[in-house]
């Protein structure tokens, strides 16, 4: 395409002062990542490539379903049973041939996320649960990737941008400072079960799309540690702020290689709900700081637990340290063999209101085991 066909392809949006020329150059050099090409990636990547963005990634290993066709709406009949990566990818090439498209047809996880998202400047989530979010968030933050967020439900939705400096303070929020730590998976609702109306998705991606823009082209104002929230029942927008703190930073696993050992699946959602963890999830706690380890066996019990930190108080004297539990507290009780550390968990959680307390599964031989230090 030569100079004057890029000119009138986006005329009108060079017009806009705030855009002109040179956010328009800087729109064609720009490489965005939309992780899932759902509810709100689909119109995001319409409005995008139709802006110029040079390059959109778009990752996904889901299939195309009649249940997705009355809001993801880049799909039609005819696509059903096709990856949804892919066929974005050819709607978005057709809408503007001149951008580059990469699909990642895969589920993204701390195994691959690192590498996906290092090659594109700003990251754009459309993703549906809890595990993904948190995962995205943590590798934004280490990678220093501004994070266009956006979430629905039913006739609600939100749109935020986290990771980016603002520019009166110099301070940057993340998702963690909006959800400390994810709910209780008994008690989230999500669209499969509680439903959305077609058109909150299409209006919320479009947001994200527009705050996207605005942040590679330089527009002064942007959703940087706000959130915007729409009802389109009541049809009211609020916005909040997101107070940046040491807190959510010191909540995300500090390098590459804790990030990956972290294991944003268990977090999300075994450990809410389960009275007991597996050795290798103990490893992941253990990496991750912030956790109290009790070994509930008596005195001089074999084996000898020397490789990490933790304080022996007997079952028989648990009751003792009732007082010493605060309910934020992060608890992995063991013993031989995990019967005794089960009991004292119930004993924990019965007794203290909201206690995060898990036996160690299999007690300290499996963990000892996993490790190779006891054969069979």
């Amino acid at each position: 395409m030569n100079t004057s066909d890029i000119y009138q392809r986006y005329q009108r949006q060079i017009s806009l002062r705030e855009i002109g020329e040179a956010g328009q150059q800087k729109l064609s050099l720009a490489k965005v990542l939309v992780i899932g090409a759902g509810g709100l990636g689909c119109p995001a990547l319409q409005y995008l490539a139709a802006a110029g963005v040079g390059t959109l990634g778009i990752v996904d290993y889901d299939i195309v379903d009649i249940s997705n066709l009355h809001r993801q709406i880049l799909y039609s009949v005819d696509d059903i049973g096709k990856p949804k990566a892919e066929i974005a990818a050819n709607k978005v090439k057709t809408l503007n041939p001149e951008i580059e498209v990469q699909t990642f047809i895969m589920k993204l996880d701390n195994q691959n996320a690192f590498h996906i998202i290092a090659g594109f400047d700003l990251v754009l989530d459309g993703t549906d649960n809890f595990a993904s979010r948190y995962l995205i968030n943590d590798a934004c933050v280490l990678l220093k990737k501004p994070l266009v967020y956006g979430a629905v439900l039913r006739f609600e939705g939100q749109v935020g941008v986290f990771n980016l400096a603002d520019k009166v303070t110099g301070r940057s929020a993340n998702y963690r400072d909006l959800f400390p730590e994810p709910p209780d998976p008994d008690s989230v609702l999500s669209c499969n079960k509680a439903g959305v109306l077609g058109v909150v998705p299409g209006i919320i991606g479009m947001l994200q799309a527009t705050e996207a823009i605005k942040i590679i082209a330089g527009v002064n104002e942007v959703l940087c540690n706000q959130i915007v929230n729409y009802n389109m029942l009541s049809n009211e927008f609020y916005k909040f702020n997101i107070s940046p703190t040491e807190e959510s930073i010191n909540l995300i696993p500090k390098s590459e290689t804790e990030f990956l050992k972290f294991d944003y699946d268990w977090f999300c959602n075994r450990h809410n709900a389960n009275d007991e963890i597996a050795a290798e999830e103990l490893d992941v706690l253990i990496s991750n700081g912030k956790i109290r380890i009790i070994d509930v066996r008596e005195k001089n019990e074999l084996p000898l637990v020397n490789e990490f930190s933790h304080s022996q108080i007997p079952f028989s004297s648990i009751e003792s340290i009732i007082s010493s539990i605060d309910s934020s507290d992060t608890i992995v009780v063991f013993c031989q063999t995990g019967s005794r550390s089960a009991k004292t968990v119930k004993f924990l959680r019965a007794e203290i209101s909201g206690c995060k307390a898990f036996s160690l599964s299999g007690g300290i031989l499996a963990w000892k085991k996993l490790h190779q230090i006891i054969s069979n």
